[in-house]
């Protein structure tokens, strides 16, 4: 691995800084699962927390080394914002957070009930957030996909992974690329020979392009369904993480993560939200190599909606 910012030593770290609640999720092959896919799949379960997504590690991690008073800014489709929240404030910060004007309502309240101030804006979250750091020096921007902090935090998801001895091969969504890299950060450390494969969306294919380009490429179009791995733009610093780190990239659509989520539904008893999904619908359509593959079921926001009417 040449040219990566991220430090096994700070996973470790984390590892004992983040708020339990967010540590140790449930990993377990199921075998009405493995019935469905037809092979051994392990899968962690990250929505079983006041979050009900993995990014609690990530954003705990990076408000830990901040200090009281400090005002966290973000602009995210939502799952982040939460995780925002959360963690300014356990650690008496605050956190300022801005959204699309399309974000999910179930994830505009959650951020909302987690203390969050949240501004809807129409152009891009990011940008506003940025400029609104920008305005005051107790406001710290913090961008997912980009600071290290934050994808050393969903490291600690890659080290709770290398308990299970023979895992040949992870199946991960990739929106910013945070969760990817962490956690192919500590199992490539400690298995070399491990097999790391990033899943898009065919309609918000910014970070596949990205990857193989090896620099940031912006797309004019974004999946509002599949919200969590649907961004524009690549954080540089992402791309050229992901380009040591990854080793394939697959896509799934709409359809797909719909029928992921039924499956995972029906099987863990857990219904994902679509890009929480995506690690299910690409082992369901794709050919993946690996004789015991792990995959991780990343947030469960969804609104009981998208699976239409006979589900509920």
């Amino acid at each position: 691995m040449t040219d990566i910012d991220l430090q096994l030593d700070h996973v470790a770290e984390a590892a004992k800084v983040i708020d339990p609640v967010f540590l140790n999720s449930p990993q377990y092959s199921d075998e009405q699962l493995n019935e469905r896919l037809g092979r051994r799949v392990l899968v962690k379960i990250e929505t079983l927390n006041p979050l009900r997504s993995f990014k609690g590690r990530g954003a705990e991690y990076f408000a830990a080394g901040l200090e009281p008073g400090t005002t966290l800014v973000c602009g995210t489709s939502g799952n982040f914002g939460q995780a925002i929240a959360f963690a300014a404030r356990k650690r008496g910060l605050r956190a300022e957070v801005f959204v699309p004007a399309d974000v999910s309502p179930v994830k505009l309240r959650r951020m909302k009930a987690l203390g969050a101030r949240v501004r809807r804006v129409d152009g891009e979250a990011k940008d506003a957030a940025a400029a609104f750091a920008a305005e005051a020096p107790d406001r710290v921007f913090v961008v997912d996909g980009r600071d290290p902090a934050i994808s050393e935090g969903a490291g600690t998801i890659g080290l709770e992974l290398a308990a299970e001895s023979g895992i040949d091969t992870v199946v991960l969504p990739v929106g910013d690329g945070a969760l990817i890299a962490g956690v192919a950060l500590w199992l490539k450390a400690k298995y070399p020979a491990i097999r790391i494969v990033g899943v898009g969306a065919k309609s918000a294919q910014a970070m596949v392009t990205s990857w193989r380009a090896g620099e940031p490429v912006t797309v004019e179009r974004a999946n509002s369904f599949a919200a969590g791995i649907s961004i524009r733009t690549p954080q540089p610093d992402s791309v050229r993480r992901l380009r040591s780190l990854v080793d394939d990239f697959v896509l799934v659509d709409d359809d797909d993560l719909r029928a992921a989520m039924r499956l995972g539904a029906e099987t863990l008893g857990v219904v994902p939200e679509p890009a929480g999904a995506a690690g299910l619908a690409a082992l369901t359509v794709h050919d993946l190599p690996g004789d015991l593959v792990a995959t991780v079921v990343t947030g469960a926001n969804a609104d009981p909606a998208v699976l239409g009417p006979r589900e509920w």
